[in-house]
């Protein structure tokens, strides 16, 4: 189906949930800046949340989060107390302005949290926003869910859960450090149907000691239990930057052709089962809102990756969490220990960021339309040499447009990233397209 073309696949590419990348981010943008937008906020803007919850109680050797171990009470209760105060903090800047559509609450795992604290947490958010029309949804650990979980989350309203499952081959999962049974995902699957609440699933591809068939039965159990989206990343090896990687032998890992065939495999595979493909590695039910809005040209993609958000700002709370703003991309305080502190002095905790200027605001919507689109019209940026790849077919330009053919899919990340003014040739800090 796909043309393997290694050369085009050597040189790590970012992912571009933002343009530019964190790898940009300085100091020298922060708190200021991100008050100062706050401050400019009108009264009915649509906001989304992301409320970061950076721990898990078990941390899987290939994680490259931000998450450290659940291991002790009094950590979970400091970080929720200071979470609390962030909103307030937040919302007493804004007056009441800004209307909520969306709230995600990512990690690490949300549900590495006591119950009752997670509530709170939520309740806290109601109370603070403009937040009674909010869609939610959560990211949550399958290894740490129960029935009362599962009937608070649909009593609370989330619409949408995603479950890490990475992969249900038992050699692969004790390799990674995830021991997670299929049946254990199974139940939690039909918990939330039962309830009402739709599921996503994130698997990986280029595990190490994972076969192709390991994938295959994985994408078919996958298929069986029928989640409404499934995200199939490849799993991106850095040990220098993720010292817990270090616990994972890279002479296990797949080679590149070996990826490339299981990238191949799994669009193939989950079509044939009547997903529809988002961009490269998203897939969703025709009935789910990615899909609609990809057929729709609606689709967008932010810091949580391909999305049917239309808002323009993103508010991000907790430790290392993220705020877009159409002029400005500002991270948080990544250090727990520090981020409570700017938070105990009644600061934002905005700590680095970038303001994004018109050449910056330009092409990133056109990396943002070939990655959700397949296509773009680059119109005052100048073009970039994108010979090789129209000589391999793989790019058409026409009268100021230029449009990816379908066996373009997995090279486009490496398409858009001709775009890219930043992208220095020795970059080592992103993972390869493939």
């Amino acid at each position: 189906m796909w043309t393997y073309y290694p050369d085009l696949l050597a040189r790590p590419v970012p992912r571009y949930t933002s343009y530019p990348t964190a790898a940009q981010f300085s100091d020298a943008v922060g708190e200021a800046e991100l008050m100062a937008r706050l401050d400019a906020l009108e009264t009915d803007t649509s906001l989304s949340l992301y409320v970061h919850i950076p721990y898990c109680h078990d941390i899987c050797w290939y994680c490259g989060c931000n998450t450290g171990a659940a291991n002790r009470i009094q950590r979970l209760t400091a970080y929720i107390e200071a979470l609390e105060r962030e909103i307030a903090i937040i919302t007493t800047r804004l007056s009441g302005r800004g209307r909520v559509r969306r709230i995600a609450f990512g990690g690490g795992s949300p549900n590495s949290l006591p119950l009752v604290d997670f509530v709170r947490l939520s309740q806290q958010l109601s109370r603070c926003f403009d937040a009674h029309d909010a869609q939610i949804s959560v990211e949550l650990d399958p290894r740490r869910l129960d029935n009362q979980w599962i009937t608070t989350m649909a009593a609370m309203g989330v619409s949408r859960v995603n479950l890490g499952v990475q992969t249900f081959a038992p050699a692969v999962q004790a390799r990674i450090g995830r021991i997670q049974p299929h049946d254990l995902v199974k139940r939690a699957v039909e918990g939330f149907a039962r309830a009402g609440v739709a599921t996503g699933f994130d698997l990986m591809y280029g595990l190490p000691g994972q076969t192709i068939e390991d994938l295959i039965a994985t994408l078919d159990a996958s298929i069986v239990l029928a989640p409404a989206r499934i995200a199939l990343f490849g799993y991106a090896h850095m040990p220098r930057l993720l010292p817990r990687q270090q616990r994972i032998d890279a002479n296990d890992l797949p080679d590149l052709a070996t990826r490339f065939a299981m990238a191949a495999q799994g669009h193939e595979r989950l079509i044939a089962a009547g997903y529809e493909a988002i961009g490269f590695d998203h897939f969703a039910l025709p009935g789910d809102g990615l899909a609609q809005a990809t057929r729709e040209g609606r689709l967008r993609r932010n810091f949580q990756g391909f999305t049917d958000d239309d808002a323009d700002i993103l508010i991000g709370m907790g430790a290392s969490a993220i705020s877009a703003f159409p002029d400005l991309l500002v991270q948080n305080e990544k250090r727990a220990g520090a981020w409570r502190e700017r938070i105990a002095a009644d600061r934002l905790t905005a700590s680095r960021g970038l303001i994004r200027d018109g050449e910056d605001r330009r092409r990133g919507r056109i990396i943002e339309a070939l990655l959700c689109r397949g296509e773009a019209h680059p119109g005052a940026t100048p073009m970039p040499d994108l010979s090789d790849f129209e000589a391999l077919g793989l790019v058409r330009r026409s009268e100021g447009r230029m449009l990816l053919t379908p066996a373009a899919r997995p090279y486009a990340r490496v398409i858009a990233a001709r775009f890219d003014a930043y992208l220095a040739a020795e970059e080592r800090r992103f993972s390869h397209a493939v």
